[in-house]
């Protein structure tokens, strides 16, 4: 039985701490930590069978009979709990990003060469159903060569403006899930990217420096185009939605609502609105990219989405990021040889 600490006990904390003790059957947590951690916090923990929680995640670091852990606090410490896990040679689950700070990320990928340690970066839409049957008619075939990838992504409502301005920008926040699946269904790499946007929806997320509403195009590779839109605010719930187009065909995933009954009478036809937001949308992912990570150190198999699948996405981000501020198309060598990354 693999003994897992959980750091962060947050909204996405608790829903790995619940995936673990109800479906997972080769782990157990051992203990929580979170600085800001509450008495409802650990009594909630307790209700998990967690005996073991504290304020300072190093008591988790230190447990040598804990073997590995789930990195869910703050993005800012997430590269140097990632560090010192390494160190004591414990594996990592890191929710994404890894960090803002590329050279941040080059430290980790430099701690993790000649290691053994499993180390999985928590873009969990790799794991959702709808896009994994996309990526896999890609894989059979069933378009040809792909031409066009579209894919949509919408919030219900913004976040809050404290949170806007520690969060990086949309395109390192928000944006940063449809990079990185524009790799996975693709299969490419991004060659050069150019961004628009603007603060439609909240004119204070404008003067915290940051944009709610974007549309960012990616060349790619393999010669095709990723298209992607974005939005803090769509009136009807959580919109999701991908759409790739190939030289022998499409393929398009629609949004996931509660049920597919469609009302029709003479007010018109009408369905349900897609799923509120993303802990209904990817419950299952939650679960099965967990799962993925247990199993990877149970059974010694790699991670499905790894460090360099942690990097790409945030060159990406800051590349389209440039763009935006610019108003010029960027390429992903610029930002790489900003970094001394041309060698990768």
């Amino acid at each position: 039985m693999l003994n897992i600490g959980i750091i962060g006990f947050g909204r996405i904390g608790r829903v790995h701490a619940e995936t673990i003790s109800r479906f997972v059957q080769d782990a157990k947590i051992k203990a929580i930590a979170d600085p800001l951690l509450k008495d409802d916090d650990a009594n909630w923990a307790r209700s998990l069978g967690v005996m073991e929680t504290y304020t300072d995640y190093r008591k988790i670091i230190e447990d040598k009979t804990i073997e590995a852990l789930l990195i869910c606090s703050s993005t800012d410490t997430h590269s140097q709990i990632s560090l010192e896990a390494i160190k004591q040679k414990k594996h990592v689950f890191c929710e994404k990003p890894i960090d803002h700070d590329v050279n941040k990320i080059k430290l980790v990928m430099e701690a993790l060469k000649g290691s053994k340690v499993k180390y999985q970066v928590g873009f969990n839409r790799r794991f959702d159903h709808n896009f994994k049957a996309v990526e896999d008619a890609m894989l059979r075939g069933e378009i040809g060569d792909l031409n066009i990838l579209k894919i949509t992504s919408r919030d219900p409502a913004p976040p809050p403006i404290s949170y806007i301005k520690v969060s990086g920008g949309i395109f390192l926040d928000m944006t940063i899930h449809d990079f990185d699946m524009v790799r996975f269904i693709s299969k490419a790499e991004a060659i050069d990217v150019f961004a628009t946007g603007s603060a439609m929806v909240d004119s204070e997320i404008g003067k915290a420096g940051d944009i709610d509403t974007a549309a960012v195009t990616i060349t790619l590779n393999n010669g095709a185009i990723a298209i992607i839109d974005n939005c803090r605010r769509a009136s009807y719930g959580y919109d999701q939605r991908i759409e790739a187009f190939g030289s022998l065909g499409q393929i398009a995933i629609a949004n996931d609502t509660n049920s597919t009954a469609v009302i029709s009478n003479g007010r018109g036809v009408i369905a349900e609105k897609p799923k509120h937001f993303f802990l209904d949308r990817y419950t299952q992912a939650y679960i099965d990219e967990v799962k993925s990570f247990i199993a990877s150190i149970v059974e010694d198999t790699p991670v499905l989405v790894n460090v360099e699948d942690g990097l790409k996405p945030v060159l990406i981000g800051l590349a389209a990021r440039l763009s935006l501020h610019e108003k010029r198309i960027v390429s992903i060598t610029e930002i790489e040889k900003k970094y001394d990354l041309n060698v990768l």
